[in-house]
């Protein structure tokens, strides 16, 4: 473990940010993967209590490991609820699923067994494999994907001209040109721990989280190192590393207009600005604005919206800020979960939050900061630890503004919600408070 994971809540979610390494041999070129299948990361751990049992996540592969596609259970109805409804299950991934990012038609799955796995139309379609470390994060730029590791590395794919279920490795970050370049220089190193150096330029723990900057072409990674670096899309360039935290960083998200966002094991949320700097604004400066937050619970999740920035913790609290006249402000927090919020995203009005507690909560924000929760989807049998959002196509929801949601989780599943922004006609409404005694929101 780590050296802490924030507080009274720090032991319990050590279990949920597993700390081992992979030293596997180098990945595979090409997909598919062999069918294999790993215990997990949580094998003789319970992620959701203090002591040492076996855990409830550890368990054989799905019996409906052949049929990627279930349809809705019964167990889970949604009669009163018509803003979210359950529309299915993939089931096929033999591991615990810690990654999602949806790309057009296209969901990526990633795992603790090294599996990267392609759906469309929610049926498997491809899949492509990576032989050393989990997958933590994926990102997709363009015709690239982006995959964050418990191994350090950044892993780098392309979908094949000739066939589109093929994909190639087509690099690592860093590349091994760069780091030999830096390696013969005594001053590209960094002392990272007592008697030991390591390059600047390459994340010594796991890569935790990606946020991509596409109005800039850039790339932002965030590791169990404390660092956040900066990497340049067009060629792959490390172009800067900053040591943001005291602890694990968990979460980075890119805002609007240079701001950037990082969220760490230390309980603090942070804002920096980034400046571009020399010939055709090549380089990055980044320098730190606020401490949004300063708290003893670890800062688990981020996620940002059209003038909000949400942060989960590991107590079970989503809290937000809001851009007024210029300057980002606590607004409220969110209080939907009874253990640690281990994911969020947002679309559109709405913000979802997924939990430790096998549960995600669904948002609607309103013009005057309230939040209305609208659904709390019930399906999983472990800890949701990602989510993905992409817009309804189906045409359904008469009208009113619909998306898809993907949650994964521990319990090797991922489900396929479709949720509205329509308020319940039973209220529920959850008023957001704008004063927080003995608040840790550092002004």
């Amino acid at each position: 473990m780590k050296d802490g994971e924030g507080g009274g809540g720090r032991a319990m979610l050590s279990k949920l940010f597993q700390r081992e390494r992979s030293f596997g041999s180098e990945e595979e070129e090409v997909s598919p993967p062999r069918e294999t299948w790993s215990p997990g990361y949580l094998s003789d751990r319970n992620p959701t209590s203090g002591d040492s049992s076996p855990s409830p996540y550890d368990m054989s592969p799905s019996p409906f490991l052949r049929s990627p596609w279930t349809l809705a259970s019964p167990a889970y109805p949604f009669p009163d609820d018509p803003a979210a409804g359950l529309l299915g299950s993939l089931v096929r991934e033999e591991g615990h699923v810690y990654s999602l990012a949806a790309s057009g038609e296209l969901l990526y799955t990633g795992s603790d067994s090294k599996n990267i796995r392609v759906w469309k139309g929610r049926k498997e379609f491809s899949g492509f494999k990576s032989n050393s470390g989990l997958v933590k994060a994926i990102v997709v730029a363009g015709d690239r994907i982006f995959t964050g590791h418990q191994d350090g590395k950044i892993r780098v794919w392309r979908v094949s001209n000739k066939d589109a279920t093929v994909h190639k490795r087509v690099g690592t970050l860093p590349s091994l040109k760069d780091w030999l370049k830096s390696s013969i220089n005594p001053n590209s190193y960094v002392r990272v721990r007592r008697h030991r150096n390591t390059l600047w330029l390459r994340h010594y723990d796991a890569v935790s989280s990606l946020s991509l900057d596409k109005e800039h072409g850039l790339l932002y990674s965030g590791s169990w190192d404390k660092t956040f670096k900066v990497w340049r899309l067009s060629d792959l360039k490390c172009l800067e590393s900053v040591t943001a935290h005291e602890d694990a960083i968990n979460a980075v998200a890119v805002g609007p207009d240079g701001a950037f966002f990082t969220g760490s094991a230390d309980g603090t949320v942070k804002l920096w600005q980034r400046e571009m700097y020399g010939m055709g604004g090549g380089g990055t400066r980044h320098k730190l604005v606020r401490v949004l937050l300063s708290q003893e619970w670890a800062v688990t999740a981020l996620a940002v919206a059209e003038g909000v920035v949400y942060a989960g913790s590991s107590d079970g609290v989503v809290n937000f800020w809001e851009w007024r006249r210029g300057r980002l402000e606590h607004g409220g927090a969110l209080r939907g979960h009874r253990m640690a919020v281990l994911c969020l995203a947002t679309a559109g009005r709405l913000v979802i939050s997924g939990s430790a507690d096998k549960t995600v909560c669904v948002w609607r924000r309103g013009d005057n900061g309230a939040h209305v929760k609208l659904a709390l989807l019930t399906a999983h049998e472990g800890p949701v630890k990602c989510l993905a959002v992409e817009e309804d196509r189906s045409g359904g929801g008469d009208g009113e503004v619909s998306w898809v949601v993907y949650s994964g989780s521990l319990d090797r599943s991922v489900k396929v919600w479709r949720v509205t922004e329509k308020e319940p006609e039973h209220g529920g409404v959850h008023r957001t408070p704008l004063h927080v005694p003995n608040s840790p929101y550092v002004c």
